[in-house]
């Protein structure tokens, strides 16, 4: 098994069996910029409940590593990953936090397991979060992939 990368919308996956739709989210709360702007033009489900978890709302503490799960439609989940510190390069580093990446994505693997979902997902951590594929790839291989779970990467239309 191994990626599947397709062009499309990742807010618009296949909905023939149970799918899970990660992105990546930064640990200030901030919510406006990204691939969370065609989420919310979707849903705005997963905006609330972000916004709730990060007033401290909900259970599960709001930190690098963790991923809210919001259910959207049947059997179709939004995963909030937080996966980046901040919002802005600090000394040149850039917000991007990859061990929380996969953190993160380790709880997606336990989800996707339970609900035998396929994961759907656009370059999680290379656009505003400043991350690189050739980091985030091999991560995503050994936390899902690995476990045999489908991937489906998605790429806007150029």
């Amino acid at each position: 098994m191994s990626i599947t990368y397709v062009i499309g919308d990742a807010t618009d996956p296949p909905r023939d069996s149970p799918g899970i739709i990660v992105h990546v989210c930064n640990d200030i709360g901030a919510w406006g910029k990204g691939f969370v702007m065609a989420i919310s033009k979707r849903w705005k489900q997963p905006e609330k409940e972000a916004r709730a978890w990060f007033k401290g709302e909900r259970t599960l503490p709001h930190e690098l590593g963790q991923t809210q799960f919001v259910l959207v439609e049947e059997a179709l989940w939004v995963a909030n990953l937080i996966g980046q510190q901040g919002i802005r390069r600090t000394k040149g580093v850039p917000p991007i936090r990859y061990e929380a990446v996969q953190e993160g994505l380790r709880r997606v693997a336990e989800h996707a397991q339970r609900h035998r979902a396929i994961v759907h997902m656009p370059r999680i951590g290379c656009g505003l979060a400043g991350g690189t594929w050739d980091k985030i790839e091999p991560i995503i291989e050994e936390e899902l992939v690995s476990k045999g779970i489908p991937v489906v990467v998605y790429d806007l239309p150029s």
